[in-house]
């Protein structure tokens, strides 16, 4: 009674296939919270206690709120098996492609991250990203080669959904490397599949996240992931409604907006 806690808002039945090997996350029946199902902004709501995760004791709300975009960031990186020392091309440099720069670079691997847009690039590099591409002026597939001495990035994530991202992900993975798809596309990708042969490459979907709540919390709490540099502002409850029309229609000037009770 009275603690403080995040919410894990994706529901899910426990019986279908994928729960019961641990996949909740690919659940048949899969709900969000705020997407599929009312809460979020309601006063009250009801949610499965065992989809609550306690907030350490100072550990703040505002870094508590930021800890669900970092889950997903966390979920595609396991999903990619990234190990130490390895090189990890990111395609997008928004929130989730921004943190999985940040966690590559947490733990031990070397980050490079690829955007149309400097400024964000910009900010990524003062994030502790080691390498930024910017695409717009580059060729990404070259610069790869160069950063990592011609063997290509061992993992690549795809965070944009862009389907030329999609595309060129093919063309910065290693041979015997791991391509993990994020970004959600609004159309189909046609992709030449004898590449996946001939570099034997292993491409696995990464969607929302399943079980990395408590990884998020340990790398905010440790300081090892800054997530409040993401933060572009925050908003009052009553703010809240013009703010949301305002991404809508201006989204590359929002990172991740947080709203405080007084």
């Amino acid at each position: 009674m009275g603690d403080r806690v995040i919410v894990d808002p994706y529901l899910y039945c426990g019986h279908c296939y994928p729960c019961s090997i641990g996949r909740t996350n690919c659940c048949t029946d899969l709900h969000v919270l705020g997407v599929h199902v009312d809460g979020g902004m309601a006063e009250y709501f009801c949610h499965p206690a065992d989809m609550l995760v306690k907030v350490p004791d100072g550990m703040d709300w505002i870094s508590a709120a930021m800890a669900e975009p970092l889950t997903i960031s966390l979920h595609g990186v396991h999903r990619g098996g990234l190990e130490e020392g390895e090189f990890c091309a990111i395609y997008g440099a928004g929130p989730i492609g921004l943190l999985a720069g940040m966690v590559a670079e947490a733990y031990g691997a070397h980050a490079i991250l690829i955007d149309l847009v400097q400024e964000r690039l910009d900010f990524a590099k003062s994030c502790g990203v080691e390498y930024i591409i910017n695409s717009a002026k580059e060729d990404p597939e070259a610069v790869v080669r160069e950063i990592t001495g011609s063997d290509m990035a061992q993992l690549v994530m795809e965070c944009t959904g862009a389907n030329e991202c999609i595309r060129r992900s093919l063309d910065l993975v290693s041979n015997a490397g791991r391509i993990t798809f994020t970004g959600w596309p609004n159309k189909e990708t046609s992709l030449p599949t004898d590449v996946f042969t001939r570099k034997e490459i292993d491409i696995r979907g990464a969607r929302t996240s399943a079980g990395e709540f408590e990884e998020a919390v340990d790398l905010i709490c440790s300081d090892r992931i800054d997530v409040q540099k993401l933060l572009t502002k925050t908003i009052s409850l009553e703010e809240a409604p013009e703010t949301i029309i305002d991404i809508e229609k201006h989204p590359g000037s929002y990172m991740k907006v947080v709203a405080v009770l007084p």
